[in-house]
């Protein structure tokens, strides 16, 4: 009897010595993981047609409490005022007076969405708008898909 108790004692010793190794295993490893990933430097930015803008200073106010409105359809394949063809699907807008190629961030301002767009065309001729964009872009900020226009907020790539 006292042998099997030995016995059973020994078996549950070295059943938790040997469970306290593998974690202690487990944690290394985990450690070790982390270590890798903090090694890689990964800097923020922000990607745009293919290539990334800096974080640190990007983007300058341009307009606060603005109206912006969408393309209709039928405007899909025609050129546009820089010669570029307008496409509904890609993130683009139309200015009366920003450069072509400007790259803008445009922010619902009641949801706090924000879209990342650039000047092909000149625009909106309705008053009171100061900024058209791309169907896509503004259904991704819009609250309400089927209101014509919204308040934004206007700012300038760096």
């Amino acid at each position: 009897m006292k042998k099997a108790i030995t016995l059973f004692l020994s078996i549950a010793i070295i059943g938790i010595v040997t469970s306290q190794i593998a974690v202690k295993d487990k944690t290394k490893s985990v450690v070790q993981k982390d270590t890798v990933k903090n090694e890689k430097v990964v800097q923020p930015g922000v990607i745009f047609n293919d290539s990334v803008i800096a974080i640190k200073g990007l983007f300058k106010p341009y307009k606060k409490d603005v109206q912006a409105s969408y393309y209709a359809n039928k405007f899909n394949g025609r050129r546009t005022a820089s010669g570029k063809k307008f496409d509904n699907n890609k993130y683009t807008a139309a200015h009366r007076k920003l450069p072509f190629g400007t790259k803008l961030k445009i922010t619902n301002e009641s949801n706090g969405k924000f879209v990342l767009v650039e000047v092909t065309d000149r625009g909106p001729f309705s008053r009171g708008r100061e900024i058209d964009l791309s169907r896509r872009a503004f259904m991704d900020i819009t609250s309400n898909k089927n209101s014509g226009s919204m308040k934004v907020k206007i700012e300038i790539a760096e």
